[in-house]
């Protein structure tokens, strides 16, 4: 009975942090969500770019929690929410920042290559930089909600690095992202109401995993100059 008890307990708990991060966390995307119910993606993505850095905290927040719940913690969701979007507002915006400015720049020049014969060779290129370039992203946000303070050149360097080197786990998360777009625009009730903290979940873990070294202080992570 004592064990019923443990596990039913268990269950509660995880339904009640699944469901309330998920309420958070589309209230603080709710510019990006706003923007999906009302626009249509290719035509408005500059609006897109723009917004995505405002929903980087909220994201940050939600992998906290996550984390909170892992380590053994399923009360205060909402303090530790809370207190991860202050801790990690401003990095994590000049991060997302980054990254979008990145993708534009790699998505305009795939634009200009599409259909001419340096699209052979560069498009390629660019598709590969445009994955690890959002692999590092969601790994770096990771990284923010664990460590709110590391200099976000570090961050960057580190995730580069990581994203490759564990690239079984990054095909992984990009994999559940995919699959969490794919939800969102057939479903959008269902991912923002029930999906996307399970899904996430799964992003925030194998990230965990791949930065777990990174995030030891006795331990190395990127490669040794020589």
């Amino acid at each position: 009975m004592r064990s019923r008890h443990h596990t039913l307990t268990a269950v509660f708990d995880g339904v009640y942090v699944a469901l309330v991060t998920n309420l958070l966390l589309v209230l603080g995307c709710l510019p990006l969500v706003t923007l999906a119910f009302t626009t249509d993606a290719a035509r408005s993505w500059p609006l897109y770019a723009l917004t995505a850095p405002l929903c980087a905290p909220g994201l940050c927040a939600a992998f906290a929690v996550m984390s909170a719940y892992s380590a053994g913690d399923t009360g205060g969701v909402l303090r530790t929410y809370g207190r991860a979007w202050r801790a990690t507002a401003r990095p994590a915006m000049l991060w997302t920042a980054a990254v979008m400015a990145v993708l534009v720049v790699l998505a305009v020049d795939a634009r200009a290559a599409w259909g001419h014969r340096v699209g052979a060779l560069a498009l390629p290129v660019l598709a590969t930089l445009i994955v690890l370039t959002v692999a590092t992203a969601l790994l770096g946000l990771a990284a923010i909600a664990e460590r709110p303070t590391a200099p976000l050149r570090e961050v960057a360097r580190t995730c580069v690095y990581l994203a490759v080197r564990r690239w079984y786990l990054t095909a992984v998360s990009l994999l559940v992202l995919a699959l969490l777009a794919q939800l969102l625009a057939a479903r959008p009730a269902l991912a923002l109401g029930l999906a996307a903290t399970p899904l996430l979940y799964v992003v925030w873990a194998n990230s965990r995993f791949t930065l777990r070294a990174a995030l030891e202080p006795s331990t190395t992570t990127a490669p040794q100059s020589t």
